[in-house]
């Protein structure tokens, strides 16, 4: 049934335009958190926390900055496309993202990589587009167990061909022999339930999409997988300056705008350049992901206050551990830094691990041994808000973060 789907996606929706909606006045928005989030207060252990989020459960909800939309709404929506964010916007997220990357003509589009349309897009399903891969399709080897594999970048393409796909759910099947077989590979965790065209997004697109619900924007610029300067002349620091100057373009106050990036270089290269947009500029710091890196990342925390870097974002795993009576979950080593240094802390991402009946993945790997429900997750979070007092988390299905924090006043 999958294959079947992704086939008629690939094939029969190439041209499928979304129809129109019109937006509601600014502040005015009806936000529906739907089940999600009374699912998971139902699944968690019984204690004053559950009781609290239970009395809570008939509302009312409204937009929350806590609540960061990551790529969207992503858990049951094509990552960054049209839909995906409008779903984010409508469970109550107060600050949408759009991770950004260029194309061939160097033209500003969402996309978590730049080098994912294989997995998140039908390009492999149209064949001139597929020909342009930076590796087209090679499909599963049974002899020497070789995966199916491809990669397709924005950058293989122009920004008019880049508009002419769909979006899909991210995943790919590793064990494909034909191209609809690879492209059904949604994990089941996910659903495809609205993946018939997902509207793929240019960065001037999301702007005033965002604008017209008078949200907060969170542009990421992408570290590029294609060697800079690009084409021999699009520097680092020019595609740095190309979207901060679309904001300005726009009209967009940059109070609304928190600009991130994993690489620090593009952190100071707005704080020099752009110091108005850089006060909250958001400095990815993934150098968490290795013990030894974990280490050196808690010791520069007060080095990056002092270069002026006011916002830092590990994912959420690096901010908490579990106490000596392993059971109670803790604000970490890191967390107490970050503070200490007076960094503000925003952190990534929520719901994105599946099923936590097994103590959880990535996210959860320093309190693992305390994680066996989907309930969890709430006991994280709520270390997360009242503990460290992280300024907001991203969530690929924001609802469930815009429930806990209308109930605590976030």
């Amino acid at each position: 049934m999958r294959v079947l789907l992704l086939t008629t996606l690939a094939f029969g929706l190439a041209s499928a335009l979304p129809s129109s909606q019109s937006h509601p006045k600014k502040g005015r928005l009806n936000v529906q958190v739907g089940v999600r989030p009374y699912f998971v207060v139902n699944d968690m252990d019984d204690g004053p926390l559950k009781k609290k989020l239970e009395s809570c459960s008939e509302g009312p909800f409204k937009q929350t900055d806590f609540a960061i939309s990551h790529r969207g709404a992503p858990l049951q929506f094509p990552e960054h496309t049209k839909e995906s964010m409008e779903a984010a916007i409508r469970q109550g997220a107060g600050i949408i993202e759009c991770d950004v990357v260029f194309t061939k003509d160097k033209q500003l589009v969402c996309r978590h990589s730049q080098c994912d349309l294989h997995t998140t897009t039908n390009i492999l399903a149209i064949p001139s587009l597929a020909a342009k891969c930076t590796q087209p399709f090679t499909p599963f080897n049974p002899t020497t167990g070789t995966p199916a594999s491809a990669n397709c970048c924005t950058s293989d393409i122009t920004l008019a061909e880049f508009k002419s796909l769909c979006g899909k759910m991210d995943g790919s099947n590793p064990k494909a022999t034909t191209v609809a077989e690879y492209m059904a590979g949604t994990p089941p965790f996910r659903t495809d339930l609205y993946a018939t065209c997902g509207t793929l997004m240019t960065h001037r697109e999301y702007i005033p999409l965002i604008d017209s619900y008078g949200l907060k924007f969170t542009p990421e610029l992408k570290t590029p997988s294609v060697s800079m300067p690009y084409q021999g002349t699009y520097t680092q620091e020019a595609y740095a300056q190309q979207m901060i100057d679309d904001y300005k373009s726009a009209g967009i106050h940059p109070s609304r705008v928190y600009p991130q990036s994993f690489l620090i270089d593009d952190i100071y290269y707005w704080i020099k350049h752009e110091p108005r947009f850089a006060k909250q500029a958001v400095f990815l710091d993934s150098l968490v992901d290795t013990p030894e890196g974990y280490i050196n990342a808690t010791a520069r925390l007060p080095t990056l206050a002092k270069q002026g870097v006011r916002i830092v974002a590990p994912a959420f795993f690096a901010l908490t551990t579990v106490a000596s009576d392993n059971k109670t979950i803790v604000p970490s080593t890191y967390a107490i830094a970050a503070k200490k240094a007076g960094l503000d802390i925003i952190t990534w991402s929520f719901e994105r691990s599946g099923f936590l009946n097994h103590g959880g993945d990535y996210y959860y790997q320093y309190v693992s041994k305390v994680i066996n429900n989907d309930g969890d997750m709430y006991k994280v979070l709520d270390v997360l808000a009242r503990q460290v007092k992280i300024r907001g988390m991203f969530s690929d299905w924001p609802a469930t973060v815009v429930y806990y924090a209308n109930c605590f006043g976030l």
